[in-house]
C-alpha cells in the first residue's frame, strides 16, 4: 500500500540500528504521512495500537471468548480455559458460574497483546467503581440481595423486556417471589438452559428441563447471570418500586407492555387472551409460509 516510501533506505536505517531485534508482534497503526523516522520509533519502542473491545449483551461464555479473541492476541480456548478455572478466577471473588458478575457492558481499551488477566482486571475495577457509587450496596441490602444477586436478577430482567418501564415492574414481581419464596418462573432463564435464544415460545414440555437455570423447577436465582446486563438495568432493579404484584403476561396486542396481577385467577385470564392471541398469529405465520 506504499506505506513505506523509501524502502532501500528504511532498510538501511533498521539495520544501521538493530531495530530487528526490538521488533515484537502485534498491531500498529501507521498514521498518514507518518515519517520512516516515526515508524522506525514505533517499531523499536513496541508502541502498539489501542483496540476497543465494545461489550454489550453477552449470553454464554463463548460469546466472551470470541470477542476477545477476535480483537487480542488471546486465543479462545486460552478465555475458554480462564472462564471455566476456579483458581484463575478467585481474585475476582467469582467462580465458573457467576464470572459474568464483574462484566459491565461498555467500552474498554487494550493493546492487542494484552494478557488476559489485565483485561480482567480492569474489568473487575470497572465493577467495583460502579457499585461504590450512588448507594448502590446499601440498596442491594435494602432489597435484600447481594451485589451478585442483583446482577444476576437484572440479567432476567434484561432479557424479558426492553422498556424500562416494564422492567421496574417486572423487578417487583420477582422481588416479590424471591421474599415470598415462590419460583421465579422466568421464561429467559428456559433459553438460556436449553442454549436457545431465538424461542418465540416456551412450551410445557420445556419446564422439565433439569438445568439449575430452569426457574421452573427450581425456587430462587439460578446459580449465575443469563446474560450481561447494561447498568441502566442493574439500577432498574436497586430502584424497583414496591408493588403487590406477583404476576405478568405479555399484552395480545403484542406492543411489548405486560399485564400486572396480584392474584392468579386474574393473571390466568391475561394469559388465555395473550395465548389465544399468539395462536392466530402462529397459524397466519403458517399459511403465510405455505403460500
Amino acid at each position: 500500500q506504499h506505506i513505506i516510501q523509501h524502502g532501500r533506505l528504511f532498510q538501511f536505517v533498521l539495520k544501521k540500528l538493530h531495530i530487528a531485534k526490538h521488533i515484537k508482534p502485534g498491531k500498529y497503526e501507521v498514521q498518514k504521512n507518518a515519517n520512516l523516522l516515526s515508524i522506525i520509533r514505533m517499531l523499536k519502542n513496541n508502541r502498539q495500537a489501542s483496540i476497543n473491545l465494545v461489550i454489550n449483551k453477552l449470553r454464554i461464555k463463548e460469546d466472551l471468548a470470541k470477542l476477545i479473541a477476535k480483537n487480542y492476541s488471546t486465543d479462545s480456548v486460552q478465555v475458554m480455559q480462564f472462564l471455566n478455572s476456579n483458581d484463575s478466577l478467585h481474585p475476582y471473588h467469582v467462580d465458573t458460574s457467576t464470572v459474568f458478575t464483574i462484566i459491565l457492558p461498555d467500552t474498554y481499551t487494550f493493546y492487542w497483546n494484552t494478557p488476559l488477566r489485565k483485561i480482567f482486571n480492569k474489568l473487575f475495577v470497572t465493577d467495583s467503581t460502579f457499585w461504590s457509587k450512588n448507594n448502590r450496596v446499601q440498596k442491594a441490602r435494602d432489597i435484600g440481595l447481594t451485589q451478585k444477586e442483583v446482577y444476576i436478577l437484572a440479567s432476567i430482567v434484561e432479557e424479558e423486556s426492553n422498556i424500562d418501564e416494564e422492567r421496574g415492574k417486572i423487578s417487583s414481581v420477582y422481588l416479590n417471589r424471591l421474599h415470598q419464596n415462590m419460583a421465579l418462573q422466568a421464561c429467559p432463564t428456559i433459553k438460556y438452559a436449553m442454549k436457545d435464544f431465538a424461542l418465540t415460545r416456551i412450551y410445557e414440555k420445556y419446564l422439565f428441563n433439569p438445568s439449575p437455570y430452569n426457574t421452573y423447577r427450581n425456587k430462587g436465582l439460578p446459580p449465575g447471570p443469563i446474560c450481561t446486563p447494561s447498568p441502566k438495568c442493574i439500577d432498574i432493579v436497586l430502584n424497583a418500586p414496591k408493588t403487590n404484584y406477583l404476576y405478568f403476561v405479555a399484552k395480545s396486542d403484542f406492543s411489548g407492555y405486560s399485564h400486572f396481577s396480584s392474584n392468579f385467577a386474574e393473571h390466568n385470564a391475561y394469559a388465555k387472551q395473550y395465548q389465544q392471541a399468539l395462536d392466530v398469529e402462529m397459524a397466519k405465520k403458517q399459511k403465510t409460509k405455505g403460500e
